[in-house]
């Protein structure tokens, strides 16, 4: 998702967005003067990016390039994203200019916002196979005509749906992404959270199909998971394998939550960062949820995460660097720039750019379409193939967690702003893990996806750390004053019992559901989106179904009989809120 950056007291970005509308074609340009003075408390070290600098970026509409065209009621959007071809650069970019980029993210505290990303994987009901891509477009017409979304197209084909500043996309092997929109408060959030997963299951229901949130996939091997239709993914797939050799697993096997967070100026943004890169395997721990492969205990509580550490670590991991003295908006830009790029995106097709330097796509050199010059949209689509445990763009991303059911979509959120948003509970983490050696930090990532809150830390186990990292949360959401800790219960269970969501999962696996059936009776419950798992015979209301489920199960036989007690969704959503 993209946050709405507007630029603080430090900065002079001047937007001015014209609309030109020809017939049924609708060209969108936007000519934007960006300057940068005060990126930091030393203003000499970016002086080329002044407020009086005469050389600004100046980008101009194309307006051979269709963006988007009415076909009945329904506004079709073009391709993902859909300006790279709509922007053409007067002047070469600098690396200044890059920098700017990410210091136009700056925005005064009222006007920061919470930005939440889930995915969650389709299945069959009948036979708990992947949903395949033909069902998936099926789901998002069906969403587009009954629930009024704009349809993303790739070509012919449908990718995604976009409504106001939500959209919902395919991740490579079907996942299902809802990226929400940025909003103010958790409550917000979560109403967001439950309004997609009511559309998404009354269409679904449907079909025969079903969603279960989960981090990896349990049951099929990689070769039984379809391939979504969009041009980027094949360019990854084919360069996965020569970099890391989990890479198709993260691909097409993977689900996640995370929120994305704004700052108000550099200093903040560095001081966001640290913070929320040292505690990024406490959120891996809090919400560790993938402990089967193909049907079977995998041996991590994060399967998840354990699989970013071998898929490209040129492009992932811990970020030692954003702990240096020098930090800042450039150090990232240096590293961003040296990160192997995937694609050019140019006349609606992906260019196959693997390996290839954005140093080099700077000045003009780049082999792939050598003379061609990168335009900020370039730039933006490279931010976005770089996956760090946090990402920075014109916002914060953190990345750690596993994909769960509807609590914990909106407990991930809470879990960061409480810590972010609030200064007391920022200073307080970082003087928690001021001392924090990187040689630690990178012990915690490594071992937290097999070990979770078990963790042994100095004198005691990384719970003892999330227990005082919580009362921070809950603290600072306090102070926010809008009535959102329980928005936490689902973390403060986890806390409390020491028990991670994994656990819970193996330990009915081992338990109650019977070794062979375990998977399979999880992901039936799946279709309730977020369900806990039934005894042998239990009626229960799940958080985003309007309808009674009553499930009963043996070890290797499983039934759903659904009643007729119909709830009103608004009344539904105020009974489960928080």
């Amino acid at each position: 998702m993209t946050l709405v950056s507007k630029a603080g007291p430090s900065y002079c970005i001047p937007t001015e967005i014209s609309r030109c509308k020809n017939a049924q074609n609708v060209v969108i340009g936007m000519i934007s003067s960006i300057d940068a003075s005060k990126l930091k408390e030393t203003p000499a070290r970016f002086s080329s990016l002044s407020c009086n600098s005469r050389k600004t970026p100046q980008i101009l509409s194309s307006e051979s390039l269709s963006v988007g065209m009415k076909r009945g009621h329904r506004f079709v959007v073009a391709a993902s994203p859909p300006t790279e071809d709509a922007v053409i650069a007067t002047e070469p970019l600098t690396k200044e200019d890059l920098i700017a980029y990410l210091a136009s993210g700056c925005k005064p505290k009222e006007n920061w916002r919470i930005g939440t990303e889930h995915e969650k994987f389709g299945f069959e009901n009948g036979t708990l196979r992947p949903m395949k891509y033909e069902q998936i477009a099926e789901l998002l017409h069906g969403i587009a005509e009954r629930f009024d979304w704009d349809k993303v197209m790739e070509g012919d084909t449908i990718i995604g749906l976009k409504q106001g500043m939500q959209s919902i996309s395919l991740e490579p092997g079907g996942q299902f992404e809802l990226s929400g929109a940025p909003v103010e408060t958790l409550h917000q959030t979560c109403a967001e959270v439950n309004s997609h997963l009511y559309q998404v299951k009354a269409v679904a229901e449907e079909m025969g199909t079903g969603f279960l949130g989960i981090g990896f996939q349990p049951k099929w091997a990689l070769k039984e998971i379809p391939i979504m239709p969009k041009g980027r993914y094949d360019i990854m797939r084919n360069y996965m394998p020569k970099v890391g050799s989990l890479g198709l697993d993260m691909m097409f096997r993977t689900c996640t939550v995370q929120v994305n967070l704004d700052f108000s100026s550099e200093a903040d943004m560095i001081r966001k960062f640290r913070a929320s890169l040292a505690l990024q395997p406490i959120d891996t721990a809090l919400f560790a949820n993938s402990p089967f492969t193909d049907g079977k205990p995998n041996g991590y509580l994060s399967m998840r995460s354990h699989i970013w550490t071998d898929t490209d670590n040129n492009r992932a991991g811990m970020l030692p660097f954003v702990f240096d003295d020098t930090f800042g908006f450039e150090q990232y830009v240096d590293y961003a720039l040296d990160v192997p790029m995937y694609f050019v995106y140019r006349k609606k097709k992906y260019i196959d750019c693997t390996g290839m330097s954005f140093r080099d796509f700077l000045a003009g050199r780049l082999p792939c379409i050598p003379g061609d010059m990168p335009t900020l949209n370039d730039w933006e689509n490279h931010l976005t193939t770089i996956f760090p445990e946090v990402r920075l763009k014109r916002y914060l991303e953190m990345r750690g967690a596993d994909g769960g059911p509807w609590r914990r979509l909106c407990a991930l959120p809470a879990f960061w702003v409480g810590l972010l948003y609030d200064e007391d509970s920022l200073q307080s983490v970082l003087d928690l893990t001021a001392d924090w050696t990187s040689e630690e930090r990178q012990m915690l990532r490594n071992k937290v996806p097999r070990t979770g809150l078990k963790t042994p830390f100095r004198d005691g186990l990384l719970r003892h750390v999330a227990e005082e990292v919580l009362k921070l949360a809950k603290d600072g959401l306090e102070r926010r004053g809008f009535k959102e800790v329980a928005f936490l219960n689902a973390v403060a269970e986890v806390v409390s019992t020491g028990i991670t969501p994994a656990e819970q999962l193996l330990e009915l696996y081992h338990g109650k559901w019977g070794h062979t059936a375990a998977v399979s009776c999880y992901v039936i419950l799946s279709v309730l989106f977020g369900c806990r798992p039934c005894s042998c015979s239990e009626l229960f209301l799940p958080p985003v179904t309007d309808n009674l489920i009553l499930v009963k199960r043996s070890f290797n036989q499983h039934q759903t009989v659904q009643t007729g007690c119909r709830l009103s969704f608004l009344r539904h959503v105020a009974a489960n809120r928080g």
